[in-house]
């Protein structure tokens, strides 16, 4: 025994100067922020080192204790010390002092982090299983009026048409978003569905999206390049997957593509003007966030790809083989987890679409296959 306890003693010590080396040598914490939080960093630093102080003490401590009063002899018995209050004091003062040490930091720069500048531009990141879409203030520099009742096909974001301000405001859906470098932003959070987590790692920017809630934060960027937006909490079995990009330009770049986006006044106008069943599709696909679990390009993804799946023989999870057709379409749409595709997980919601609009999704789905003359496209009505 007396070996045994002498070697875990030496692991552990080994475990703790390994542990310090590779801080040291690890260049992970010298890697410059891309935004204005150099006090996140401090906080950050502040708790490691707290923290590290405790993973010390405490694995030398036990490696001590196991080499001074390691098993000598059969005559000898542990002191038994059923209450010790001076110890038990110290202890949790010492506890204390480290837990307020730590939370401390955070606190005030959780306060200023919430506590934005009066010279912010207001966003709007919206989370959904499993993307993100993003709304920008058109020219009056305002963001309109939304209402989860309102949330509907037509309108994905649930925005008010009624109020002058909703109407030039830009909408990103499922796609990346562009910020101009140096310019301050408030960002206000909101989730369809369940609770997501919108995370920046280089911007040091991270809160919970909470349905029924509006949160907000600020941040500024201060270089450009194009960083990823993270899902950081679970959120369901496509978690994994729920990405976008923010790209960070100059100010003249982000004005141009600004100008290339869609407001919510084109939406409507585009949903009153006629379009062919393949392009319906494809907006209406963008709209419902089906894009997000189903690619386009044959690339893997949540779901079955889009890209020649109209015609293809699939094999069911109950080993029955069935061919993609509109009827199968329909019936995986409506009702998707009756007939799961082998490899795939039953996950997908049934969608709340109006027999046009299933009609022009399936249209758009056969647009994208080389076998789509299996049967004949029907007009929209």
């Amino acid at each position: 025994m007396t070996n045994k306890h002498m070697e875990i003693a030496l692991v552990l010590v080994l475990i703790v100067v390994a542990t310090v080396i590779f801080h040291w040598l690890s260049p992970w914490w010298l890697t410059e922020p891309a935004s204005n939080w150099g006090e996140i960093d401090a906080m950050l630093i502040a708790t490691l080192v707290i923290t590290s102080f405790f993973f010390i003490t405490i694995n030398l401590f036990i490696a001590y204790c196991l080499w001074r009063f390691r098993h000598k002899s059969d005559d000898q018995r542990a002191a038994f010390q059923p209450e010790n209050k001076k110890l038990e004091w110290a202890l949790t003062l010492f506890t204390t002092v480290g837990i307020s040490a730590m939370l401390a930091p955070g606190l005030w720069v959780y306060s200023d982090f919430v506590t934005v500048p009066k010279e912010a531009s207001p966003i709007e990141v919206v989370g959904q299983q499993w993307q993100w879409s993003y709304r920008l203030p058109g020219k009056d520099g305002q963001l309109g009026k939304s209402d989860i009742s309102l949330i509907n096909a037509k309108n994905p974001l649930g925005l008010d048409s009624q109020d002058k301000h909703a109407l030039d405001d830009i909408l990103i859906l499922n796609g990346p978003l562009m910020l101009p470098v140096h310019e301050t932003v408030q960002v206000f959070l909101r989730s369809k569905d369940v609770l997501h987590d919108f995370y920046v790692p280089e911007f040091r920017v991270k809160m919970d999206l909470v349905p029924g809630l509006v949160s907000s934060f600020w941040f500024t960027p201060t270089r450009t390049g194009s960083f990823d937006v993270l899902c950081a909490e679970l959120c369901g079995v496509g978690h994994y997957n729920m990405r976008s990009k923010i790209t960070i330009t100059s100010p003249d770049n982000y004005q141009s593509w600004l100008a290339t986006q869609p407001t919510f006044q084109r939406l409507l106008n585009q949903q009153s003007r006629s379009l062919n069943q393949v392009e319906q599709g494809k907006e209406l696909a963008q709209q419902q966030g089906c894009l997000a679990c189903h690619s386009v390009d044959g690339s893997a993804s949540v779901g079955p790809g889009w890209l020649n799946l109209y015609g293809k023989q699939e094999e069911l999870t109950t080993g029955e083989v069935v061919q993609v057709d509109d009827d199968y379409l329909k019936r995986a749409i409506t009702a998707p987890n009756t007939q799961i595709v082998t490899g795939f997980a039953a996950i997908m919601p049934a969608m709340p679409l109006d027999e046009k609009q299933l009609t022009a999704i399936i249209a758009y789905i056969k647009s994208l296959s080389d076998k789509s003359d299996i049967q004949q496209d029907k007009e929209v009505p």
